[in-house]
């Protein structure tokens, strides 16, 4: 063994290598002057002061990643999001000059933003999803450096399309629910379906009384159902909800249903009453009556949350053979997708539902992203919503999800 004297590990040794880490951390947080409210800098440096591109630019250990690090990092990033429609972007993209989506596609994913609500508006609330474009949305989110000075972290998502809060249902309509209404007459099935945090204007989109999607589409149903190449046909309404992973029959007073599969995998739902319609009078009055006995309850988030996921089927048969299933349009009323904080001084019965919900929807989320990656396996079975949704991502079906946000940095 050699006798060569132990290299000394003091703290003094050590010290220049920390002051170099600290220097490295300053150099990159703090090279930025302070705001001075005297300062006669012009708005863009202002503005460009304030805001940093959100690609990560430290290691664990605070130490700024060389170009070629970045560079491999973004790559990994890349390969681990399939799904490169809904990427996220770097926030200096500009998406203003997108074309349109095609309305033909088999899933389309379309956004909605609804306005401020007079709640947020008290509490201060700001908009953080300025949209950037017809087909993109961009996020500010608030963030605090190192010193505890305040920036913003700017995040852009490209989709199908995006629909601002001065949007009305009916342009909504036209560019998602209006090319399924057309589909099923061609003999397939499609699916509408509203997605998105408690509060955030899901039932409003879908099945408000006077303006919800249902509602237009059967305006057009019933006057595609006038002309002579489709008088053989006749169109039937079902309405039933999936409450604590249960079927229940919102028009048969909550009779307990079952989703089952025939001979060729189509799923059916085993003992739903159907009710023959002829004009959107008739259809309001049987669906006002399904609603009425609907779950909802009160969570932090909405007075009147909806506590289950509610489906509405329109049927189109043929009149000789009335078991005989033409085309079939769904419109899936999701429960909200809930945080803790939003239920607030929740009873035992309001946190057992939100847990379902998540669950549900979480399961929804795998088999997206299991169709999104081709995988030889998707888990339906994981749940009652993705069971009964097999119908929409398999086979002669088109799908279109409408994914609703709510503006407020609180959400």
């Amino acid at each position: 063994m050699s006798d060569a004297p132990r290299p000394d590990f003091s703290q003094q040794r050590a010290a220049p290598l920390k002051g170099r880490r600290l220097e490295l951390r300053r150099s990159l947080y703090l090279d930025q002057p302070p705001e001075d409210d005297d300062s006669e800098e012009d708005e863009s440096s202002t503005k460009n002061r304030k805001f940093r591109a959100s690609a990560p630019l430290l290691d664990a250990y605070g130490v700024p990643l060389s170009p070629a690090k970045q560079q491999q990092q973004q790559q990994q990033q890349a390969r681990a999001s399939p799904g490169t429609r809904y990427a996220e972007t770097t926030a200096n993209v500009s998406n203003y000059n997108l074309p349109p989506s095609d309305l033909n596609q088999k899933i389309r994913v379309c956004v909605r933003k609804r306005p401020l609500s007079k709640k947020e508006i008290d509490k201060g609330d700001k908009d953080v999803a300025p949209m950037n474009g017809n087909r993109s949305l961009q996020i500010n989110e608030p963030k605090l450096k190192l010193d505890l000075t305040k920036y913003t972290e700017q995040h852009a998502f490209t989709f199908d399309d995006v629909f601002d809060l001065n949007c009305p249902n009916n342009l909504v309509y036209e560019r998602t629910a209006w090319p399924l209404v057309n589909y099923i007459f061609k003999g397939g099935k499609a699916t509408c379906f509203a997605y998105g945090q408690t509060g955030s204007g899901k039932t409003f989109t879908m099945l408000d009384p006077k303006q919800g999607l249902y509602i237009m589409a059967a305006r057009d149903i019933f006057s595609m159902l006038r002309k002579p190449e489709n008088q053989h046909l006749s169109a039937w309404i079902g309405l039933y909800e999936i409450y604590q992973g249960q079927l229940y029959d919102l028009l048969n007073e909550r009779k307990k249903l079952f989703a089952r599969e025939d001979g060729k995998n189509n799923v059916i739902i085993s003992g739903l009453k159907e009710y023959p319609i002829d004009n959107v009078d008739k259809l309001i009055q049987v669906f006002d009556y399904g609603s009425s006995v609907r779950s909802t309850g009160n969570t932090g988030a909405n007075d009147s949350s909806s506590r289950s996921h509610a489906v509405l089927q329109i049927l189109l048969k043929h009149k000789v053979n009335r078991k005989k299933i033409h085309g079939k349009l769904s419109f899936i009323d999701l429960a909200g997708s809930e945080r803790g904080a939003d239920r607030g001084e929740a009873d035992t019965k309001t946190r057992m539902e939100g847990a379902e919900i998540n669950k549900s929807l979480l399961a929804l989320k795998e088999c997206i992203r299991a169709l999104d990656q081709d995988k030889r396996h998707t888990p339906f079975r994981q749940s009652k919503l993705t069971q009964v949704l097999k119908d929409s991502f398999v086979g002669n079906s088109r799908t279109c999800m409408i994914a609703t946000i709510s503006p407020g940095g609180s959400n």
